[in-house]
């Protein structure tokens, strides 16, 4: 792998594996909140009232659900754009190009790399 010697740990390709296997149990749960909207769409368009369909619903409901899959999502996705980040700049890459990479201004990419080394920090401090 370029950048990265034989053996030695690579942050960015765990962040991925995590993001996949999160995108994965996304998916898993998104396509059962699917099923679950289909069939409250059936009670509703059977003539039963919002209430008693809403009222009638299992939890986690469905928004629940599908706002659980966004927060989780959205926090894989943040490690994976970390480390992403962090291994381009151990290229070489500059934060320009990273930034116009990823669609985003000089200083989020800035913001992310110390954000990243912050944490690093605190997990290497004897506690």
């Amino acid at each position: 792998m370029a950048g990265t010697p034989e053996g030695a740990p690579d942050p960015a390709a765990r962040a991925l594996q995590d993001l996949v296997t999160e995108l994965d149990a996304c998916i898993a749960e998104l396509q059962h909140a699917r099923t679950r909207s289909e069939n409250l769409l059936e009670k509703r368009r059977s003539g039963r009232p919002w209430l008693e369909v809403v009222t009638g619903e299992a939890r986690p409901l469905v928004v629940e659900s599908i706002s659980t899959v966004l927060g989780s999502l959205a926090t894989a996705g943040h490690a994976w754009r970390l480390e992403q980040a962090s291994a381009l700049q151990g290229e070489d890459v500059s934060i320009n190009r990273i930034a116009a990479l990823f669609g985003v201004t000089r200083q989020r990419i800035s913001a992310l790399l110390r954000e990243r080394d912050a944490g690093r920090q605190a997990t290497e401090e004897p506690g």
